[in-house]
């Protein structure tokens, strides 16, 4: 999407203990329900979705609907825990 609001407040999707420049996943809610996403070690591309398709997406890591994307990875640097 070329029309990304220069107004955007970034967040970071990083536990506050995490340390390294990542690359982390930043969002930012804007106007309309929309929700941009971006990783910090490129942030001029960024992804637009609805902030409904957003909470769906949620909703289904919480319920562990992704796990078998991460069998076998090991826990990344920084994160500890290793709690999804």
């Amino acid at each position: 999407m070329s029309d990304i609001p220069t107004n955007l407040t970034w967040e970071r999707a990083a536990p506050p203990e995490a340390t390294g420049p990542g690359p982390w996943i930043e969002l930012a809610f804007g106007e309309n329900d929309l929700v941009y996403i971006r990783e910090t070690s490129d942030p001029e591309t960024v992804v637009t979705t609805t902030q409904k398709k957003w909470d769906a997406f949620v909703l289904g890591v919480q319920a562990g609907e992704f796990d078998h994307f991460v069998e076998g990875v090991e826990e990344v640097d920084g994160l500890g825990g290793g709690q999804r």
